[in-house]
Order: structure tokens, then C-alpha cells, then sequence
């Protein structure tokens, strides 16, 4: 039995782990090789990662798609989807995608003459569902090897850290202040009527 709870709390923190690395920002380093807007299907169960019905350009199962192509440099290629996200989830409030749009296209560069740029964005790029991480914002830097620390990320998991702490303290004093009497109370009310049922 005492497998089945590691499962399970596994299982939970595959799902938290998971949800957290679509939804924080991540930035990645690469060189905007083109833009393009194309028709895209968002119909099924892919549609939980793309905006939402009423964010931007939606017409049913169809939209117009913005993507932001890339190279990394390794030299393997990125595609990232750049729509609004409004304000719904996650919560980046991204209303300029027109205007990412227009950065991207003024930052396009070839492989002889590299302009680098760091990419910010969330979600994953998954070719064999179609669905592609979104850029939020974009921003030039000199040259690849610029090092970049996650702090936004790191001051959200100490939030979500301290956050988890404190409803876990609640949930003990109110365990302690509120459950654990109600609990010995019905069994002391049920010992003393087992007693009189045995007729002591």
C-alpha cells in the first residue's frame, strides 16, 4: 500500500513539475531567421495550448498563425508561435504580438552577419502534435555566450515554496484545533455506547 502513495504523489508532482515548466518563462539564445503567418487548425485537444477563443484572431477551428523562425546557436532550428494571450492563462497579458511581430521581422539575420537575440517565452514545441512555444518578448544582445540567469523564475518557486508552506501550517492547526477533537469525541461517544449495548 505504501507504494501505491509514492504513485500517487509522484504522479502529483509530475503534474505540478509539468505545469510549472509549460507555463514559467524560459529564454533561449538564437538568431531570427525568418516570419510568417500561416493558417493554422487548432481544433481537438491541442486547442488547451493555444489562446483562447476570444484573444486575437480566432474564426472557429482556424486562425492565422504567427510564427518566429529560428536558429540556435548549435545550429538546430526553433519555431515559435507569437499570439496574444490576453488576459487569460498564463498570465503574461501579451497584447503586442503585431508589434513582436514587427521586432522579428526588423531583427532577421543570415548565418554571414548573425544578429542574436534572446526569445523569451513559454510552452513547448512539439512537432507531432503541432503546437509550438509562444514568444513574449524579444531583445538584441552582442553575442551567443551571454549568460542568463532565471530570477523571475527562482522568485515564483520561492512564492509558490512559501505559499505551499503556509496552507500546509493551516491545514495542521486546523487538523489539530478542529478535526482531531471531532474525531476523539465520536470515539469516546462510541466506546461509551458499546459499553452500554455490552450492558456495562
Amino acid at each position: 500500500m505504501r507504494w501505491a502513495r509514492w504513485i500517487v504523489l509522484l504522479l502529483i508532482a509530475l503534474l505540478i513539475g509539468g505545469f510549472l515548466h509549460y507555463t514559467l518563462p524560459q529564454r533561449d539564445v538564437v538568431r531570427i531567421t525568418g516570419t510568417e503567418v500561416i493558417r493554422a487548425d487548432v481544433s481537438g485537444w491541442t486547442r488547451i495550448f493555444y489562446a483562447r477563443s476570444d484573444t486575437g484572431n480566432f474564426d472557429g477551428s482556424n486562425r492565422d498563425l504567427r510564427l518566429i523562425n529560428t536558429t540556435r546557436p548549435g545550429g538546430t532550428v526553433a519555431v515559435y508561435r507569437n499570439e496574444d494571450t490576453g488576459f487569460g492563462w498564463p498570465p503574461y497579458l501579451k497584447h503586442d504580438s503585431s508589434n513582436l511581430h514587427a521586432e522579428a521581422s526588423e531583427l532577421t539575420s543570415t548565418s554571414g552577419d548573425p544578429q542574436w537575440v534572446v526569445l523569451t517565452h513559454y510552452g513547448w514545441r512539439a512537432p507531432i502534435l503541432s503546437i509550438y512555444p509562444n514568444a513574449v518578448s524579444i531583445r538584441p544582445v552582442d553575442s551567443p555566450e551571454v549568460s542568463l540567469f532565471p530570477w523571475l523564475n527562482i522568485v515564483i518557486l520561492i512564492l509558490l515554496a512559501a505559499l505551499v508552506i503556509f496552507l500546509w501550517r493551516l491545514w495542521e492547526r486546523f487538523e489539530d484545533r478542529v478535526i482531531e477533537p471531532v474525531v476523539d469525541g465520536v470515539l469516546v461517544r462510541w466506546a461509551k455506547l458499546k459499553d452500554r449495548l455490552a450492558g456495562r
